[in-house]
C-alpha cells in the first residue's frame, strides 16, 4: 500500500467500538490499527497499532525532520514519500506524546463525580474506557497505592505509562485524573508527583488512635493534654473553646451537640492524624511548584466507625489549617470487605450517609469517597437515589479479578494452578486486608469443572482468596522467571477483545445504579 492510500485508510477509520482493523503497509508487513488513535499534528499522522500481540506507537509523515516525528525514538520503515517510525510505548516516548496531547496529560477534577478504575496489571484501562458509555463519572484512570506498587514490583512511571497509552489508544478527550493512593510518607508524594500524578490521597491511618473509643475520661484528658499541639497551630484551651458544650447547625437537616467527652474523643482519636496531614499538605505545596494538585483524605482504613461529629470535626479543622481538599473517605458503618458487596444494614447506612453528605453541604461541597469500592452493588443503590451527592468510588481488586476470569476462561490450566496457589497463601496474604472468606467453603481446583471455574467469580469466598493474594502471583519467581505473571500477561493481551468485553460489562454494572 503506498503512502497516499494509508492516509486515505486513515481518514474513514474511526470507530464506536474501536476494532482493530489491518493496515498493509508493504509486501509482507501489516499492523492492526486501534482507528480512535488516529491523530494528525501538522505533517504527521499518529497512531496505536499491534504487531501479533505487542503494541506500538506509529508516526507517518513525509517530513522526516519535524519535530513530532524527531522527539520519538522507534525503528524507521520506508516508503515512497512517506516515512513511518515504529515507537515501542516506553516512558520517555510517554512523555514525548504528553507534550504534544493535552488530552494525554492528567487533570484536577475537582469534586466532579469521579471513579477510580485502579489497574494493577497495565492492560485494564482500555476496558475501563469503554465502560464510560453511561453516567458523568470523570474517570481516575492512573491509580496504585503504595501498598499495590511494593506487592505488585511496579514503578509509578509504569502505572501512569500504562494510562496515558490507554487514554491515546481509546482516543479518550473528555479528561482524566491519576491518583497516587494511601500515601503516608513526604516522600512517597514526591515519587507520585515526579511520575505525573495529580490527586494525591493522604493515609493517615498509622496516626489514628483507634483505642480512643474505649478510653475513660481521664485517659483522653491525658492524651489531649499531650497532643503536638504547636504542629496544629493551636492550644488545648483553645481547642476545647470551640467545640465542647457547642452546638453545630448542619443545613436544615440536624444539629451535633458536642459534650466533653466528645470533643476529648475526637481529638484523642484524629489529633495526631490531622497534624500529619497538615504535614503532608505543606509538603505537596512546597514540592508542586506551581503544578496544579488536589488531595483526598482517607480515614476509612481505622478500626472504628467515623461518627458524624468526627467528619464533622476533622473536616472543620482541616478548614482551619487551610488544607484544601476535594473528597473525604470516612470510615462508614457495616462492613467494605475487599472484592464483594457490602455487608450490614442498608437502611441505617442510607441514614448515616445523610448525615456526612450534609455535613459535606456544610462545608461547600467535597466528595465522599467510597474506599473498597469494588463489588459495592447495594450500596451504589443507595447513593445513587440520593441527590446532591458528590461522589468518588475507588476501585482497583476488581478489575484484577476480571483478568483472571479472562485465564479461567481462556486457559483453565494456568488458573487451575494460580487458584492453588491462591489457596495455599490465603490464610498468610489476608492479614493486611479486610476479608472474611473461610477455606472451608472451597475445594481445590481438582474439585471443579471447568464451568465451575467461571462460577468462582460468583463466590465471595473465591474472590476474596484470589483478591488478597495478587502480590504474590504477580511477583513469584522460579529459576526459569515469573512464575504466573508472564503466562497472565499474554493471556490477556492473546484474548484482549475479551478481556476489554468482561471489564466493560463489569463497570458498567457498578455506575448504571448512579444512573
Amino acid at each position: 500500500m503506498d503512502s497516499q492510500k494509508i492516509l486515505e485508510k486513515f481518514s474513514e477509520s474511526k470507530s464506536v467500538t474501536n476494532d482493530l482493523f489491518e493496515l498493509k503497509i508493504n509486501d509482507g508487513y501489516s499492523v492492526q490499527v486501534y482507528p480512535n488513535s488516529i491523530n494528525k499534528l501538522n505533517d504527521v499522522t499518529f497512531f496505536l497499532g499491534k504487531e501479533g500481540i505487542e503494541k506500538f506507537l506509529f508516526l507517518v509523515t513525509s517530513d522526516a525532520s519535524a519535530d513530532a516525528f524527531t522527539s520519538f525514538d522507534g525503528l524507521i520503515v520506508e516508503l515512497v514519500g512517506q516515512q513511518i517510525k515504529k515507537c515501542s510505548l516506553t516512558n520517555k516516548n510517554r512523555i514525548a506524546l504528553q507534550a504534544l496531547f493535552n488530552f494525554t496529560i492528567p487533570q484536577v477534577l475537582g469534586v466532579d463525580d469521579s471513579f477510580g478504575f485502579g489497574d494493577r496489571l497495565g492492560l485494564a484501562n482500555g476496558g475501563h474506557i469503554r465502560s464510560l458509555t453511561i453516567g458523568n463519572f470523570k474517570p481516575i484512570l492512573a491509580q496504585q497505592s503504595i501498598r499495590e506498587l511494593t506487592r505488585t514490583q511496579r514503578t509509578a512511571d509504569e502505572v501512569m505509562d500504562a494510562a496515558v497509552w490507554a487514554v491515546f489508544q481509546e482516543g479518550y478527550k473528555n479528561g482524566f485524573g491519576s491518583d497516587a493512593d494511601h500515601l503516608k510518607t513526604p516522600e512517597d508524594a514526591t515519587m507520585m508527583l515526579n511520575a505525573g500524578f495529580t490527586m494525591f490521597t493522604f493515609d493517615p491511618g498509622e496516626h489514628v488512635d483507634n483505642n480512643a473509643d474505649h478510653y475513660d475520661e481521664q485517659k483522653l484528658f491525658s492524651v489531649v493534654a499531650n497532643l503536638p499541639w504547636s504542629e496544629l497551630d493551636d492550644t488545648f484551651p483553645a481547642a476545647e473553646r470551640r467545640y465542647s458544650k457547642k452546638e453545630f447547625k448542619i443545613g436544615d437537616e440536624f444539629v451535633l451537640e458536642v459534650n466533653e467527652q466528645d470533643f476529648l474523643r475526637a481529638y484523642a482519636k484524629y489529633g495526631k492524624a490531622i497534624a500529619h496531614i497538615k504535614k503532608m499538605y505543606e509538603h505537596m505545596k512546597n514540592i508542586s511548584k506551581g503544578r496544579s494538585f488536589e488531595v483526598e483524605v482517607s480515614v476509612d482504613e481505622t478500626e472504628s466507625v467515623t461518627s458524624t461529629f468526627e467528619h464533622f470535626f476533622f473536616a472543620n479543622e482541616l478548614h482551619r489549617l487551610k488544607v484544601e481538599f476535594v473528597s473525604l473517605a470516612p470510615r462508614f458503618i457495616g462492613s467494605f470487605e475487599k472484592g464483594i458487596d457490602y455487608k450490614g444494614d442498608l437502611n441505617l447506612f442510607k441514614s448515616e450517609y445523610v448525615k456526612h453528605l450534609a455535613i459535606t453541604k456544610h462545608f461547600g461541597n467535597y466528595k465522599i469517597s467510597l474506599h473498597s469500592g469494588s463489588d459495592k452493588f447495594s450500596v451504589y443503590k443507595v447513593i445513587g437515589s440520593l441527590r446532591g451527592a458528590h461522589t468518588h468510588v475507588k476501585t482497583a481488586g476488581t478489575s484484577y479479578l476480571e483478568a483472571l476470569r479472562v485465564v479461567a476462561a481462556e486457559d483453565s490450566k494456568l488458573f487451575r494452578e494460580i487458584y492453588d496457589f491462591c489457596f495455599d497463601l490465603y490464610e498468610t496474604e489476608k492479614l493486611s486486608y479486610h476479608v472474611s472468606a473461610v477455606l472451608s467453603n472451597l475445594k481445590p481446583s481438582s474439585g471443579y469443572t471447568d464451568k465451575e471455574l467461571l462460577d468462582l467469580f460468583s463466590s465471595e469466598d473465591a474472590r476474596q482468596v484470589l483478591h488478597v493474594t495478587f502480590g504474590k502471583v504477580l511477583t513469584e519467581k522460579t529459576a526459569a522467571g515469573y512464575l504466573f505473571k508472564d503466562k497472565i500477561l499474554n493471556c490477556l493481551k492473546e484474548n484482549e477483545k475479551t478481556h476489554y468485553i468482561f471489564l466493560t460489562n463489569h463497570f458498567i454494572k457498578h455506575i448504571e445504579p448512579f444512573c
